[in-house]
């Protein structure tokens, strides 16, 4: 059995280096999890954040769409693992009371997630590589955010 925490999305934001972070946050507000996305993904997740929508389904929004025609329904999606500083995610569908796990990049979980406005959990033995959030602000050098 996996053992999760729950999560939600603080922030999309860039470091120093122009590299893109999506910063998941627990739900006492003391564990950062921060993961590397890229600029695409990046505006995917903060598109949702800003409540916008943009004049034609991006990638995430079509997906979406055909999950929903299909009969399917997002359950959660989990952060769970780390390998060679890359991160790990699954996709938990329901369609026809069967739940379909899914193997996908973390950034396209939590895009799709916030579509779906399904929960995300965080699987407890990454909790080693969560950040105090303030800790994140100093060493980034300030909260360029892009939500």
């Amino acid at each position: 059995m996996l053992f999760v925490i729950k999560m939600e999305v603080k922030t999309v934001t860039a470091d120093q280096g122009g590299n893109f972070l999506v910063l998941l946050m627990d739900d006492e507000e003391k564990k950062v999890l921060p993961i590397s996305i890229g600029p695409l993904e990046a505006q995917a997740i903060a598109i949702v954040l800003q409540g916008e929508t943009p004049p034609r389904p991006l990638t995430h929004d079509l997906l979406k769409a055909v999950c929903e025609n299909l009969g399917g329904a997002m359950e959660k999606i989990v952060i769970t693992d780390i390998k060679e500083s890359t991160f790990y995610a699954e996709v938990y569908l329901n369609q026809n009371s069967e739940t379909l796990v899914i193997d996908s990049r973390p950034s396209d979980a939590i895009a799709l997630a916030l579509r779906f406005g399904a929960p995300i959990y965080m699987a407890t033995r990454l909790v080693e590589f969560t950040y105090d959030y303030q800790d994140i602000i100093a060493r980034e050098g300030g909260d360029e955010e892009l939500h």
